[in-house]
């Protein structure tokens, strides 16, 4: 089943992160060429993760309604398109149409993954499973920066999305061809009207609310500094020049990697011997406060920094246990309303955590250089330490009182 369901699937997700992360690239070329502002470079961002963000609900109810095969073909289809889309606008205005098109091909990345190994895997394999995908999701990072760096001489940044845009194809077809889809279990047809009162009763669970924002917490970290604020801090307060902060950042991403499949393989060993499910989410929290709390002394030598961004990374990657056992906690035929439900957590939380760490830096002076006070830093870092610190103790509070299924 692993080249069948997770390698296809785990290919979508890889595209999934590539379409994410490659504006870091070829954003500036955009720029000068297309004459765009900052502030249109942002918002080129912001659309392809509020549409990501709006699309996961609907996800929810379609992965559940029909499979994680035909929907994650369909939608690996759209994001083909939406590469096309931009790689043929001539101005702003189709590159937002086309990050709106690829926020909502891209939607699906993980949440198909979590959805086809419930459906096809042991229950105590799917933890493991999932870290491999979500490793070779990963990879999709580093696709986004030296490999397009390299291609946008020859290709420029439209010829980049063209290959972008037969990749997606591509795995689209693989799905399509390869994917298995799960017979249905025999009972009455369920319609519109049903799937969105169990989404309902879902979104009312005492026991999503007690578990669902705690495990999201445990992927804002990654969010908020991998896609933003790791390289300010890398400046400001580590002191490093441009090569050195990519230099980070690109180690940091591999090292997500191996977190991702350490993580998985921990998990299932624990579903295995009957340890509680959280266990590792809860494990994984107590050591990004450790660790935050490590760079919150605004540390300078190069290897102590490089130790704890690579660690973070490491401990950050566990989010998909986190998914995996929250999953678990509710029948298998709602394991995408779950998922998506959480992603949606983890996506707002995430942006609002991201905007309130600016406007903490902002509460100080701009520095000599341009920056921002090293201090400012560490109180927005005491911002997620507390976060994740309460959603630790959450997390192992509900678990201890023993809350299972859906109620």
């Amino acid at each position: 089943m692993l080249v069948q369901v997770t390698f296809p699937l785990a290919a979508a997700n890889f595209l999934n992160q590539a379409a994410r992360t490659v504006m870091a690239i070829v954003g500036p070329v955009l720029a000068v060429e297309l004459g765009l502002s900052a502030i249109e470079l942002g918002v080129l961002a912001a659309c392809l993760f509020a549409a990501y963000a709006a699309a996961q609900l609907p996800l929810g109810v379609a992965l559940d309604a029909f499979g994680a095969r035909r929907v994650q073909a369909v939608l690996m289809s759209l994001a083909a398109i939406g590469f096309a889309i931009f790689a043929l606008s001539p101005g702003f205005a189709g590159l937002v149409a086309a990050r709106i098109v690829l926020g909502i091909g891209i939607s699906a990345g993980l949440m198909a993954l979590i959805k086809a190994h419930a459906d096809w895997f042991e229950r105590s394999r799917v933890a493991h499973v999932t870290g491999i995908a979500t490793a070779i999701g990963a990879l999709g990072s580093t696709l986004t920066t030296s490999p397009v760096q390299a291609m946008l001489p020859a290709l420029g940044w439209r010829g980049v999305f063209w290959v972008l845009c037969l990749l997606a194809l591509g795995v689209a077809t693989w799905i399509f061809l390869s994917v298995p889809d799960k017979p249905r279990a025999p009972g009455p047809t369920r319609t519109l009207r049903d799937d969105i009162a169990l989404s309902g009763r879902l979104l009312a669970s005492r026991t999503f609310w007690r578990f669902g924002p705690a495990v999201a917490t445990l992927s804002m970290f990654n969010f908020a500094y991998l896609g933003l604020w790791a390289g300010p801090w890398l400046r400001d307060v580590a002191g490093m020049d441009g090569p050195a902060r990519a230099g980070v950042l690109l180690l940091y991403t591999f090292a997500m990697v191996v977190g991702s499949v350490l993580a998985g393989s921990a998990a299932s060993r624990a579903n295995a011997a009957g340890l509680p499910p959280f266990l590792v989410p809860i494990v994984s929290l107590a050591g990004l406060v450790l660790l935050q709390a490590g760079l919150m002394l605004q540390p300078s030598q190069p290897s102590v920094v490089l130790g704890l961004w690579l660690a973070i990374a490491v401990f950050g990657a566990a989010g998909p246990a986190g998914y995996v056992a929250m999953c678990q906690m509710f029948p298998p035929e709602q394991t995408g309303r779950v998922s998506t439900a959480v992603n949606t957590l983890t996506l707002g939380g995430a942006f609002v955590v991201q905007a309130a760490i600016g406007w903490i830096l902002d509460l100080w002076p701009r520095t000599a250089s341009d920056g921002w006070d090293p201090d400012g830093y560490s109180w927005a870092l005491a911002l997620t330490v507390a976060l994740q610190a309460l959603a630790a103790l959450v997390m192992a509070t509900a678990q201890r009182r023993g809350h299972g299924r859906l109620r």
